[in-house]
């Protein structure tokens, strides 16, 4: 357990790390004005554009709720919401394809044997879907506990499951306050935060009868 809580620590380190080093420099160009125009100098390709900057978001400190913002100006609410989920829930599969592209043997020499066993433990029981979904709203984590479910080899189905019930809410909902000109973080943290659960509850009794 204690392994695996410094795995956490790690990968929590490498998230934040570039927000550290260049999440100023990032603030200043990712302004939500600077967003839009960047995404509509891009012509009919401004989707590919969003959908790149939310996928990278694993990789880079891009401000993600901008991104989502200046697609629901540059989209609408419904079809930028849309982008913004599927961006989100790529970056999402890409951290658990990546992490789970390892291996066992190399999980297993990360986080130890007991590390490992509670990892499974974890994202293969009930646990593990409700915190996939319920983490993307949350900073830091959405990374970090996708790659933890990837390590832990957590059922592809209940995974990409669990973070569509999170990844398309907060697409939603960012792209509505910017599609509208509202901005409401105390809205926006509501919604995101008590939808994913909601969402992920249904799945889960669909995803029950159909084992």
């Amino acid at each position: 357990m204690k392994r695996l809580l410094l795995i956490f620590f790690l990968l929590a380190l490498l998230v934040v790390g570039p927000f550290l080093i260049w999440g100023s420099c990032f603030e200043q160009v990712m302004s939500l004005e600077s967003t839009v125009a960047g995404l509509r100098s891009t012509g009919d390709w401004a989707w590919a554009a969003g959908l790149g900057l939310l996928i990278i978001d694993l990789f880079l400190p891009i401000l993600g709720t901008v991104v989502m913002s200046a697609l629901g100006l540059v989209y609408g609410w419904f079809w930028g919401g849309l982008i913004s989920g599927v961006g989100a829930t790529g970056a999402g599969l890409l951290a658990y394809g990546l992490s789970r592209k390892l291996g066992r043997k190399a999980a297993q020499a990360l986080t130890g044997e007991d590390g490992l066993t509670e990892g499974e433990r974890l994202f293969q029981g009930e646990a593990g879907g409700w915190l996939v979904a319920f983490s993307r709203w949350m900073p830091v984590l959405p990374e970090v506990v996708a790659c933890l479910a990837g390590l832990s080899r957590m059922p592809f189905k209940r995974f990409s499951g669990a973070l569509c019930a999170g990844c398309f809410p907060m697409g939603w909902v960012f792209a509505w306050i910017g599609s509208t000109g509202n901005h409401q973080p105390v809205l926006a943290l509501s919604l995101s935060a008590g939808l994913p659960p909601l969402i992920w509850g249904i799945f889960r009794r669909w995803y029950r009868k159909g084992s």
